[in-house]
């Protein structure tokens, strides 16, 4: 009988433990939920303080001239919107986070701080003996992530042109030329900078870098080169049936040129980007730079075996070269065309100098 008693005693100290749980459960989920309804216009209110701040900002730049009214209409849209999206997914949060509240009470897991670029800290509503915890959501920046540059005024890519290569020689026309115009043919390839001039408008650009030229000469008929002892070199007759005859010659040169046209403006609270995709564009300016070689390769039969000589010799051409260059076009694909204002040949009785036309293509 007294087992009896002694079981039925703890069983009655059992159900009173869980009921007062129950109890002190029920209170700190309540306790929970009102924080939480709270916290909704605080979330509200706390976001159209942040959105004054901002609007703020934008008409500060506004004044110092950083940018124009088009682009300070477009920052404070993009500020609006993400304000009131803001709103609807802190709201929608504290939504679920009731939901949570109501089925557990104050016994819901928390996520660690994650790794992400930015590290997010996650509280909830509830009682801590004295102490209140308010519901909230906290970010902190990353130092190991690299942040997003707002405004980039100078951007770099890849490009490479193609095209057709000749010369004009002194006292005669292009169609008096003694090179092949199909025939002769240039090669450029290198890396550009584009940097923006001015703050608040991307219609002029500096366009600069550096780049390989090789420009090809394909002499008509039967003819090579020839440096004589005295300085000059000209066109002679080859002894053997030539299959080809090309004069090749090889710059190192550092291209600067002014660019205008459109461009699209895109920009939110983080940053602004200006975008030449699918707009015209021109640019004039020239280069300067070095010859790096010269070499001339021929191919031809003798005595019915087939040859093929490479010969890398002066020339006499021009050790600096530099000259005169522009292009248009849209988006990547644009009409290249330069011209030498240095000779081909030093000291050369009468003067000729390169000129290229081709296509341009920036990546």
């Amino acid at each position: 009988m007294r087992k009896i008693v002694m079981y039925l005693m703890a069983i009655f100290l059992v159900l009173y433990v869980q009921n007062m749980e129950a109890q002190e459960t029920t209170k700190e989920s309540q306790t929970t939920l009102k924080i939480l309804e709270g916290a909704k216009e605080k979330i509200k209110d706390q976001e159209k303080e942040a959105l004054k701040k901002e609007v703020e900002r934008i008409n500060e730049r506004l004044r110092n001239g950083d940018i124009n009214e088009e682009e300070a209409t477009v920052l404070k849209e993009e500020a609006a919107k993400k304000r009131a999206l803001n709103i609807e997914n802190r709201i929608a949060i504290i939504d679920n986070k009731m939901k949570l509240a109501e089925r557990n009470g104050d016994n819901v897991l928390e996520l660690d701080t994650l790794n992400y670029p930015s590290q997010i800290e996650i509280g909830f509503g509830g009682r801590d003996g004295d102490e209140e915890r308010i519901f909230g959501i906290r970010f902190k920046e990353n130092p190991r992530v690299r942040r997003i540059q707002y405004d980039r005024r100078t951007y770099s890519d890849f490009f490479l042109a193609v095209g057709l290569n000749n010369a004009i020689v002194d006292g005669e026309s292009l169609e008096d030329t003694p090179y092949r115009i199909g025939g002769s043919r240039f090669f450029e390839l290198g890396w550009q900078w584009r940097t923006r001039v001015f703050k608040s408008t991307n219609f002029l650009r500096l366009n600069y870098g550096v780049s390989f030229q090789f420009n090809g000469l394909k002499p008509k008929g039967n003819q090579y080169f020839v440096a004589g002892d005295d300085g000059q070199t000209e066109l002679q007759e080859f002894e053997f049936d030539l299959r080809k005859s090309k004069l090749r010659m090889d710059n190192l040169v550092f291209p600067l040129h002014f660019e205008f046209g459109p461009s699209k403006f895109t920009g939110s609270e983080n940053k602004i980007r200006y975008s030449l995709h699918n707009q015209f564009r021109f640019g004039i300016g020239g280069y300067g730079g070095f010859n790096l070689g010269t070499r001339q390769k021929l191919k031809y039969n003798r005595n019915g075996e087939r040859v093929k000589d490479k010969l890398k010799r002066g020339y006499n051409t021009s050790e600096f070269v530099y000259g005169l260059s522009a292009y248009a076009g849209f988006d990547g694909v644009l009409l290249y065309a330069k011209y030498d204002l240095n000779p081909i040949f030093k000291d050369a009785l009468v003067e000729q100098r390169n000129i290229s036309l081709g296509l341009r293509f920036d990546l």
